[in-house]
């Protein structure tokens, strides 16, 4: 059976997005080597790590962030380069996403960033997070599985799109519904964009900015829903789907965990992992 480094885990992962470096949102947070049984989960954090010891797992990797990996920020504006990619302005999309950028850089002060870590290193538990090369792996099959169904239905409605993406597993799977907080399901649906894997939602700024730049539909994995009311509200024309947290989340993390399997590596999913023929299946 293969063996493998928590650096070997990550350079997989950033491998698959493309990436060279390691964003704001993953880390490692405790290394190890002589990894060959894996336990990931979407969350993960100190019960977890022990409950992973005492099971024999080699390492656990958590999606998302336990605790300040980074400068998180930085991943959060990568939803300028969607913007811009999807026909927003880069002067405007910079704008749509300044504001929060300067909260999360205030929020990271607070963050007892060393706690899951120290738990890790008690336990000599090897552990690491990885977030947005995994959701960029989601985000670029949504958005193809979208532009297919566009392709193949130029005039589709938005409740097309939506049940285009229900053919993926782990939609098809899911617990939740899609949802349309904004727009209609019988409303066309024009230009879409999957906004995803960019830390978290863009909200009221990044959907105002898509909407006032000729995109007519954004799917997106959740969304505030007092933002899709103020867009109502100001009579922001354009439609919503809301495809789901957890399933969208899995989109992206199935192939990496299919990858390592390949790899040689044994994987057990849980903690919400939609698929992968283990305790979160």
């Amino acid at each position: 059976m293969a063996a493998v480094t928590t650096e070997h885990l990550m350079r997989m992962a950033l491998d698959m997005a493309g990436w060279e470096t390691i964003p704001g949102d993953c880390a490692i947070y405790y290394p190890g080597t002589r990894i060959s049984h894996v336990l990931m989960g979407i969350d993960a954090g100190a019960a977890e790590l022990f409950m992973a010891r005492q099971l024999g797992y080699h390492a656990v990797i958590a999606h998302h962030p336990e605790g300040y990996a980074g400068p998180f920020w930085d991943v959060y504006h990568l939803h300028v380069g969607q913007m811009v990619a999807a026909g927003v302005p880069v002067d405007v999309a910079e704008g749509a996403v300044a504001t929060r950028i300067e909260s999360f850089r205030a929020a990271s002060q607070r963050e007892n960033y060393d706690h899951a870590a120290s738990v890790a290193r008690l336990l000599e538990m090897p552990f690491l997070n990885i977030h947005s090369p995994l959701d960029e792996v989601g985000r670029r099959i949504m958005q193809r599985t979208v532009d297919d169904q566009l392709a193949l239905k130029p005039d589709s409605t938005v409740a097309d799109v939506r049940d285009a993406l229900l053919k993926l597993p782990e939609y098809a799977a899911a617990r939740t519904q899609m949802q349309n907080p904004l727009g209609a399901w019988d409303a066309p649906a024009g230009k879409v964009v999957v906004s995803h894997g960019a830390y978290t939602n863009g909200g009221y700024p990044v959907a105002r900015a898509y909407f006032t730049h000729g995109v007519q539909t954004i799917c997106c994995i959740h969304f505030p829903l007092e933002d899709a009311q103020r867009l109502a509200s100001e009579g922001i024309r354009g439609n919503l789907l809301v495809m789901g947290h957890i399933a969208g989340d899995s989109v992206g993390i199935n192939p990496y965990v299919a990858q390592l399997r390949e790899s040689g590596l044994e994987v057990t999913t849980f903690s919400g992992i939609i698929g992968g023929e283990s305790a979160g299946a």
